[in-house]
């Protein structure tokens, strides 16, 4: 039993692409944030590292994550036994693979048993303080689309090169919000968004009042990331009109799923996301560790 890290993108994709495939919705960030890497479409504030899990050196994958600093390492699917090992992997990490992790991210079960095992270790060494849940987002998939009732005044349009300040902006407010770092080039980050044709504008009069982007499309899913509406505009159900029309955009492209995460701690968010069709498919958390 054993896992292999490296910084290595394409090392990674070739290992783990049929574990993470076979769940592609649960397996969305893994999939988006190595997708972006291998095609220039983020540059990320700092390294990056990669891990997969086998049973046996034959074994297929059954567990990876991914760690994009400043974020704490993002868990894939994986069995308990995976995830308490993967604890001592970061905690021991060999020299040129980055300072062990202050918080890992992923599904509540995931975590849990990585949390649990951390701690244990911590507490051989003298060190008795427990880890600690925050966070908790819900994973959410589109079923059948429900468009809002009652539709919001205005319409949803491509962004384009004209809109390039007001999203870099806004996409930079989105971060500041739920207390992300800002990204490393949000410029870049907004013209690839653009020309790619994944932002939304739900404008009023020929005014945006919103916006909302999604991933590329991989491994048959696409997650819809950002949702953001400026304080001034909030409560006139715009979010409701660019998260449908962004839906749908989505599913233009081809995908067999629409994903989203929301806030458990924005219930009018989670709320609306349910109206417009979404259905719940996991909990996910971040465990704090001391």
């Amino acid at each position: 039993m054993s896992w292999q890290l490296t910084h290595d993108v394409e090392e990674f994709r070739s290992a783990a692409d049929p574990y993470l495939a076979a769940d592609a919705a649960r397996h969305t960030i893994l999939l988006t944030v190595s997708e972006s890497l291998r095609t220039g479409g983020v540059a990320y504030a700092g390294p990056v590292r990669f891990g997969w899990w086998r049973e046996t050196p034959d074994a297929p994958v059954t567990g990876a994550f991914v760690e994009t600093r400043p974020y704490p390492p993002f868990l894939g699917t994986m069995p308990a036994r995976a995830a308490a090992e993967l604890a001592r992997t970061l905690g021991d990490a060999p020299e040129g693979h980055g300072a062990a992790p202050s918080a890992v991210r992923g599904r509540v079960a995931d975590v849990e048993a990585f949390g649990a095992a951390w701690t244990a270790r911590r507490a051989g060494a003298g060190n008795a303080a427990p880890y600690r849940l925050s966070g908790g987002m819900r994973l959410f998939r589109l079923g059948g689309p429900v468009p809002p009732d009652p539709a919001p005044e205005g319409r949803a349009r491509y962004a384009d090169a004209q809109d390039l300040p007001l999203a870099v902006e806004w996409l930079t407010a989105f971060a500041e919000e739920i207390g992300d770092p800002p990204a490393r080039d949000p410029r870049a980050m907004a013209v690839a968004r653009i020309e790619e044709r994944r932002l939304l504008l739900w404008e009023v009069d020929g005014v945006p009042v919103s916006l909302a982007g999604h991933a590329p499309l991989v491994a048959g899913q696409i997650r819809v990331a950002p949702v953001y509406t400026p304080p001034a505009h909030r409560g006139r159900g715009y979010a409701a009109g660019v998260t449908d029309a962004v839906g749908a955009a989505a599913l233009r492209t081809g995908a067999d799923e629409v994903l989203l995460f929301a806030d458990n701690a924005n219930p009018t968010a989670c709320a609306l996301y349910q109206r417009l069709g979404y259905r719940p498919v996991e909990e996910y958390a971040t465990a704090e560790l001391a």
